[in-house]
Order: C-alpha cells, then structure tokens, then sequence
C-alpha cells in the first residue's frame, strides 16, 4: 500500500439490507463490542432500517409516485393503483404509521383501528379470511375489546406490506422486506447475475442505499470498512454498498463476512468479488480481524493471514496460518451503542402470538453457547466450525452479559440465537438469574430432547423463559432415526407439552423433502403435525423444504441416505446447496404448498378436527397415524 496504514484503525460495521426491520441483527453488536474491548475505535450502523425509513417517508413516497405514474396505465396492477388513487392519504398517514410502530404515538392506534384512517390496499383482503359468522369485527378474536395497539400494529404492518409491494413493482423487482435480491446470491455457482445487476442502471432502492452509505461513511470516517451478510437476501447490498464505497473512497478497506460467506464461499475462486472487496474472511471474525489488521500494519505476512481470502495477481488465494480462535468467553459483551433502537419498526404480520416474536419488539439478541452439543443432524452443516466448535459460556459471564446489555439498551428482552442451547447451561442461566433476582424474558431455540423435564420447564419459566423452538423436522420416527435426531414423536409430544403447560410458547421447524420421504409419509407428518396442535404442544412451526448441502452428512455421503447427487453447477461463486436424485420421486413442490396451507390454519386454531387429506390438491392416502397417538404418548399409554 502507498499509505502507511494506522496501527489502531478506525473500523465501520454494516448491517445491509435486508435482514430485520424490528431489532439489530446482531454480528456487528458482536463485533464492534469485541473489537472496543481490544481498544479499536469501533462503530457500526444499520443500513437496513435507514433504507427502509428513507424509501417510506413523507420525502420518499414522491419518489416512488413517480416510478409508479411511469408505468402504463393499462399494466398498473391493482397494488399500483390503490397507491396513485389514494397517494395523498398515503403521504398524510405514512409519518403517523412509522411513528406508531416505532412506539413514538401511540395515540394514533384509535384512529388506525376505525379503518377509515389508512389507506387500504390488497394486503388487507386478509382480513377477510377472519369474518365472524355475524359479520362482526373480523380481529375480535385475536385482540378482544382492549386490544387497541396490537390491532392498530396489524393493520399498519398490512399498509406497510402494501407499500412494499409498490416499491417492488414500480421501483425494483427484486425488493422485499428481507429476501432482498436473495436470487442472486443463493445458490448461485456464477457470480455474473450479481454483476450483471450491479453493472445495471441504478433503480431508486439503489441510489437511496448508496446516499446512505456514503452518509456512514462520512459520520465516522473509518480506515476498513466490515459488511456481514447472514442472508442470501443481504448480498446484492453489501456488494452495492461495497461497490460505492470502493469507488469514492478507494483507501478504505472493505472486509465481508458473515453466516452466508461462511457456508456459500469456502471454495471461492471468483477475482471480481475482489473489485468491491478487498478481503473475505470465514468463520467467527475476531481471530481473523486481528490478523488481518496486523498485516494491514505491517506486522504480519500475508501468509500468516486466518481463515481469509484475497486477490493475488489476479487470483484468488486463501490464507489460513491455522492461529485458534478466541474462547467464547473472552469475545466479550456486545453493544448495540449507534445503533437507533428507539428506531426499529415492531411489526406484526402473523397474529399467531409464538410466531409474531420473529418481527414484533425489540429482543437483545445473545448467545449460550458457540455451535452445538448435539452436532450429529444429517441435514446440518456439521462440518463447519458454527455447528461443530462448541463452547459454553459460565452462567456467571453469561449472565453479567445480560445485565450490561440491559444497563446499556434499557431493554430487557433477550432472544437467544444458539443453534441449541444445551438445556445444562440454561439451568445455570436460569439458577444464576433467580439467586440474582433479575427479571429478564427470554425465548430461544433447543433440541426436543428428555433433559427439559417438567421441572426444568417450570424453572425456566420462572426465569423468565416465554418462548421456544425447535427442530421437529419430519414428524415421522424412521426419518428422524435416519436424520440422527436423537427423538422421537412421541418424545416431542412429551417435552413440548411439559414447555406448554409450564406457560411456555412453543415454535416446532417442519421440513419435508427429505430423501427417502414418501409421500404417505409426508401424509403421516402433517397428522402428528395436526395432533400436536389440537392437544396444545406447539402453538406455531414452519414448514419448509430440505436443502441438500455439500457440507452436511447427506452431501458428504449421500449413498447411506438412499439419493444421488447431481454435478455441482460450472462457477467460482457458491458452492453449497446440490440438486439430488431421489429414488421415490415425488413431488415435494405440490405437497409443500399443501402444508404450509394446513399450518397457517393450524395457527390459527383453524381445521385441527379435520382430515389432513383436505388440504392436499391430489389424491393422497389415509393417515397411519392413530388418530389418539399424541393424545396417547402424553397419557403414557403408547405401546
């Protein structure tokens, strides 16, 4: 480098869009907290949410109007027209909107909840599916007479989902809430759609998202630049970002990292990556941060670099001198210092009240422990170190972590991110919390395993414990024996039930596709599924479809699992998800559409009586499934 490089430089983190709209995502608070208890200037800011509040402001809409009045009448949807009809409502609601789901005016719920106040655009025909059989108020049931803010937060959420769809038909085809752009960067073994849309004229989303960057910029003036993209959906704009940053300040130096890099990138070989960054890193970052701004500084060789990609005449070479990470407890406590929590937006999509915690509130997020004390699931990348590395923490330095993060953000809801928190280390938490006497809620994600006993339940929900999910995946005991679960169904039954009745919500993973999954079998899932609900085990899930990956147990040795893998598609981009064969040849597609039809309902305490074989468009077969087997396995009189 010309220019001597500063042993203690100033460093920026970004959070791109689009990740969440109601809380931080939490790899910058890591970062900069760990980076500040190594003496660095750190500071971070959250892209995300200021696109969003640019684009969805008194001084946005216009712009939008704009791009929506280009487009031709007679191809203007219905989305588009309700806009441009009623463009001055939206520019007189749209501050008061934002207010209220930011928690400023509250005031404003009264006039929202008389329908009359927003603008209402398709996304509200939902609303429909809640009629009552007397025509009476259609939320009744979900927010009752008292429920006034809740219900205004709703309808707000539907008006904002309406604008969403206004920008991504008038502005940019590719903008949502967060799956932002996400085709272009998921699964993608060519990095040309990316540079190609990069290479493209500038759409409105993108020249707000590069003011903005450049904004950051100048408010903090860093020496390197460090953008986490967890999400296929965040990778067009940290490219973006990267991308101006690099051509208007061409000294900074531009890291990315992140839960996408760390499993779609490991075998990254594509130079132009390198025209917006200048390096790459894998894995947790502290280690491989503190090597790099050594080299940077001149103390390093770049052979001696960890775990860290660059461009090296025109290759791309991987540097890994093999140093260890930093112990999970000495990463330190993150901070969400800059970052304008009074800022976020709590939406409220879903009325489901275990399912809205993803969207609705600010929740510190933390973490247990580092990677996973099961590490044997065959659909999971196990291989890599943020599953097979495991850590834990001490109650005691979790817990002062808590209580910093609540001195600092005021804030005293924690979601736990762990891939499992090991229910050993929740019962220090929760033991450590009750002698301190700190009221705290907490929700956070587990293995349906026999340790959560009714009494460690009932203890940690006395901690503080409102919420949980977990992995239940297929709903069938051969293909959890062949995932290496480690449960059962009726395992399930018993420990989501003891989570249940100890007044703890509980969230179950569903997946189908698995190979070798039928499609009776898939049948017979969707009835311990239909079970589950109706005897008050889980209150919300998600079903989705596996993903073969090539560092998971099923892509490492697809032979045991029944299924051939096709070639990997021609790229140096990522290299992750591969298609495979799968002898039974079913149609997953069709089926996926029937379940997630059936679990909306569920959710809503709606068809749990029914026969499954309702929701399917086909013919499928009858269940095997007892139709008392749930009810039998939590009464103890399962054979």
């Amino acid at each position: 480098m010309t220019v001597a490089f500063p042993a203690c430089p100033r460093i920026l983190s970004l959070i791109p869009p689009m990740t969440q709209l109601n809380t931080p995502y939490p790899a910058t608070a890591y970062l900069t907290g760990f980076l500040r208890s190594r003496g660095f200037v750190a500071e971070q800011a959250d892209l995300a949410l200021a696109l969003v509040l640019d684009l969805l402001s008194p001084a946005g809409l216009p712009k939008i109007r704009a791009a929506a009045e280009a487009i031709p009448g007679k191809k203007r949807s219905p989305t588009l027209k309700t806009f441009l009809n009623q463009f001055d409502r939206y520019l007189a609601t749209i501050g008061p909107a934002i207010a209220l789901l930011q928690g400023r005016d509250g005031s404003i719920a009264h006039r929202i909840c008389t329908r009359a106040f927003l603008p209402e655009g398709p996304r509200f025909a939902a609303l429909d599916n809640y009629v009552d059989d007397d025509g009476g108020d259609p939320l009744a049931w979900a927010f009752g007479a008292l429920g006034v803010q809740d219900r205004a937060r709703h309808l707000a959420t539907l008006y904002l989902n309406d604008l969403s769809d206004v920008l991504r038909e008038a502005v940019d085809t590719r903008f949502e809430f967060v799956r932002y752009a996400e085709s272009l960067a998921q699964s993608q073994a060519s990095f040309e759609p990316l540079a190609s849309a990069l290479a493209a004229p500038r759409t409105l989303v993108d020249e707000t998202l590069e003011k903005l960057a450049i904004a950051a910029v100048d408010r903090n003036n860093p020496d390197i630049l460090l953008i986490s993209v967890p999400f296929p959906g965040s990778v067009y704009a940290a490219f973006r970002i990267a991308r101006t940053i690099k051509r208007k300040y061409p000294r900074i130096v531009t890291v990315l990292g992140g839960g996408y890099v760390n499993t779609e990138l490991r075998e990254l070989a594509e130079p132009r990556v390198f025209d917006h960054f200048d390096y790459v890193t894998l894995d947790d970052g502290e280690t491989p941060l503190l090597a790099l701004f050594e080299h940077l500084s001149g103390k390093r060789p770049r052979l001696n670099l960890v775990r860290t990609f660059t461009r090296v005449d025109g290759e791309v070479r991987y540097f890994n001198c093999g140093e260890p990470d930093i112990p999970f407890d000495e990463v330190g406590t993150p901070t969400w210092d800059g970052l304008p929590l009074d800022r976020y937006l709590s939406l409220l999509d879903m009325l489901n009240p275990m399912h809205r915690l993803w969207s609705d509130g600010h929740w510190n997020k933390l973490t247990v422990a580092h990677g996973c004390y099961w590490k044997k699931c065959s659909f999971c990348d196990v291989s890599l170190d943020y599953i097979s590395r495991f850590e834990a923490a001490s109650a005691t330095t979790l817990v002062d972590r808590i209580e910093r993060i609540i001195d600092e953000t005021g804030h005293t809801g924690f979601h736990f991110v762990d891939e499992a928190a090991p229910p050993k280390a929740l019962r220090a938490m929760a033991e450590e919390l009750q002698r301190r006497n700190l009221a705290i809620s907490w929700w956070g994600n587990i293995r349906f395993e026999k340790s959560f006993t009714p009494e460690l339940c009932l203890q940690l929900a006395d901690s503080g414990c409102i919420a949980i999910s977990g992995g239940l995946e297929v709903a069938s005991d051969r293909l959890l024996q062949l995932m290496k679960k480690g449960v059962s169904v009726d395992q399930v039954a018993r420990v989501t039930r003891a989570f249940t009745d100890a007044g703890i919500l509980v969230h179950a993973y569903l997946m189908y596709g698995f190979p070798t999954q039928t499609q009776h079998d898939t049948v017979d899932a969707l009835e311990y599924v239909r079970q589950l609900f109706a005897e008050g085990c889980i209150q919300s899930g998600y079903f989705h479809r596996f993903a073969c990956t090539v560092h998971s147990p099923v892509g490492l040795n697809p032979g045991e699992y029944g299924i051939r893998l096709k070639p990997l598609p021609a790229g140096k981009f990522a290299r992750n998800d591969v298609e495979f064969i799968d002898p039974t040849g079913v149609d997953h597609s069709s089926l996926g559409r029937a379940l997630n039809k059936a679990l909306y309902n569920y959710m809503h305490g709606i068809g749990l009586d029914d026969d499954v074989r309702a929701w399917f468009d086909e013919r499928v077969p009858r269940p095997r499934v007892g139709r008392n087997f749930i009810a039998k396995a939590l009464s103890g009189t399962q054979q």
